[in-house]
């Protein structure tokens, strides 16, 4: 019975400390995501008034979003430059097989990386085979990106994908701003230009999606977010080689940056979601300690000891 009665307050020990360092591993979790809207000295990042305490989208952002314009022609005719700095028109990537479309830029903090990480992984999982059997085709929207950075861009994720006799399938294009511009506005894509306080660096407010287009450069399925099911992303590309085109999907946007106005500063939403998740551990986290704890007072009761491992007593 003494036996037992350390054995159990080992497992409480061990729940407790367990549950105190991961409490203490999410408060600091927590603290650096707090910290991360504020400044060296943890003072907010400006001086202007607090930030809103509600969580609504700032007006801003009302010019960020996809309309899937399904069915609608690419303007082939325009030219942008590859990652060989070669000028190259846009319809060179079309005519005989279809074509994976990516709208990102490539200094871009979080999002694009994200997405052009989740296209990668989805690829690995794909039978077809770029250049061979279609075309993936990123585009930067910042006009000021140059043939340097569409090409180191290009040997990341060709490395990530493990396939370097791919290479010729995988095209990282820059442009001018009339040219995006076009480009954009067939796709559907809107967008933000944001000024980073106290720099000349420009960053972009935008929503996450590629897009699948057929050998003739018509728009035929978009996947929205970070993340493509490689079972989806197989059939849009099976069914646009052959013309079709697909359905509306659901137009839930993953949005690049959360602009905060009122601190005139722009906002990780990856914050947020940390904030979130430890907050979700911690509940979690405790309905395990209960249970942990009623199952063994149950057992004890059913061993007729106290909570302690001595034996109850009997009154009479």
């Amino acid at each position: 019975m003494q036996l037992r009665s350390t054995i159990r307050k080992c497992r409480r020990g061990a729940a407790v400390a367990t549950a105190g360092m991961i409490v203490l591993i999410l408060g600091a979790t927590l603290a650096a995501a707090q910290a991360s809207n504020y400044g060296d000295k943890g003072l907010p990042a400006s001086n202007t008034q607090p930030a809103p305490s509600n969580d609504q989208p700032p007006a801003i952002l009302n010019g960020v979003g996809i309309d899937q314009h399904l069915n609608t022609q690419l303007p082939l005719n325009l030219t942008f430059t590859d990652d060989a700095g070669r000028q190259v028109a846009l319809g060179s990537y079309f005519g005989k097989k279809p074509a994976i479309l990516a709208l990102v830029y490539y200094r871009c903090p979080m999002l694009c990386s994200e997405e052009l990480d989740g296209l990668t992984s989805a690829l690995e999982m794909v039978r077809f085979v770029p250049g061979k059997d279609f075309n993936i085709v990123v585009v930067s929207i910042d006009p000021t990106e140059g043939t340097d950075l569409a090409a180191e861009k290009k040997r990341t994720y060709l490395k990530r994908y493990g396939h370097p006799e791919t290479a010729d399938g995988w095209h990282f294009l820059t442009g001018t701003q009339a040219n995006i511009d076009a480009l954009t506005q067939a796709v559907g894509f809107r967008y933000v230009k944001l000024k980073v306080p106290g720099s000349d660096l420009t960053q972009y407010a935008h929503a996450s999606s590629i897009q699948i287009v057929t050998p003739q450069g018509k728009l035929a399925q978009y996947y929205m977010g970070v993340e493509y099911s490689p079972k989806d992303m197989l059939l849009g590309l099976d069914e646009a080689s052959s013309n079709k085109i697909g359905s509306p999907v659901d137009n839930i946007l993953t949005y690049c940056y959360h602009y905060n106005p009122a601190s005139n500063t722009h906002d990780l939403i990856i914050s947020r979601v940390v904030q979130l998740g430890g907050l979700v551990t911690l509940v979690l986290l405790g309905g395990f300690m209960l249970m942990m704890f009623r199952r063994d007072a149950r057992h004890d009761h059913a061993l007729g000891t106290g909570p302690h491992g001595a034996p109850k007593r009997v009154n009479g």
